[in-house]
């Protein structure tokens, strides 16, 4: 009988970027519930969205405060597919979590709170109690990508390393507005007034996740690479 022979960390690495390569290529379409909307968001704030939504009906917040990092997917559920899910992996037992899900059938977009404005009260609460935030968002591209910013620069260069290290592929978004630099963005409300954010391109999610239906998704083995890589750089900061 052949004995399994163990895989060295670079051929490990090796094959991440492929497979990253491979799923990416495969996606030339993605579901509306993984693409990026640029519509204007309907609600202002969290005050002017309360007015309008239920809570348990339209969304759901889950959270686990901790001391230290928390890790946050502001706009999780059916906002932004798979970003909770991914928050959550990362946060596991030695960060923070927090998470703002939608849950309605259709039309998540609604409940879309752009980062520098997403003042509910109990996101604030953990964010200012950390010593870092790092958010974590979804990006429309069908290419598997991690777009980073927010304004540590520390922090982006040691977690962009991490993430290369272990076959990513992290860039800086082109487009400002999805740089995380605004001082009020959430990913900036830490103790230390400078995070870090992840946008996850749709194609990165769906090599993650699959369907970006909640009920049929199943987490893959880049998923579970890419929660490892950044779990890591998370312990170096």
């Amino acid at each position: 009988m052949s004995r399994a022979v163990p895989v060295a960390p670079r051929v490990f690495v090796r094959r991440v970027r492929i497979v990253v390569w491979l799923l990416s290529a495969a996606v030339p379409v993605m579901d509306a519930a993984l693409a990026e909307d640029s519509r204007p968001d309907t609600y202002t704030n969290f005050a002017d969205l309360v007015r309008h939504e239920s809570e348990g009906v339209a969304y759901r917040i889950r959270m686990q405060p901790r001391l230290g990092i928390a890790v946050m997917a502001p706009h999780g559920g059916g906002i932004e597919s798979g970003t909770s899910e991914i928050a959550e992996a990362v946060a596991g037992t030695n960060f923070a979590f927090y998470a703002f899900e939608g849950l309605l059938p259709s039309n998540n977009r609604r409940l879309h709170i752009t980062s520098a404005r997403f003042d509910e009260c109990r996101a604030l609460r953990i964010a200012t109690k950390a010593a870092m935030v790092v958010t974590i968002h979804g990006e429309g591209s069908t290419n598997a990508v991690v777009y980073i910013g927010g304004r540590d620069e520390s922090g982006r260069d040691k977690i962009a390393a991490g993430l290369r290290t272990a076959g990513f592929d992290v860039q800086v978004h082109p487009r400002r507005a999805l740089q995380g630099l605004d001082p009020d963005n959430l990913c900036n409300r830490g103790m230390c007034g400078a995070g870090v954010q992840l946008e996850l391109s749709a194609g990165l999610r769906r090599a993650c996740l699959g369907t970006p239906d909640a009920a049929s998704r199943q987490r893959s083995a880049l998923f579970a690479a890419f929660v490892e890589a950044l779990r890591a750089a998370l312990t170096t900061l």
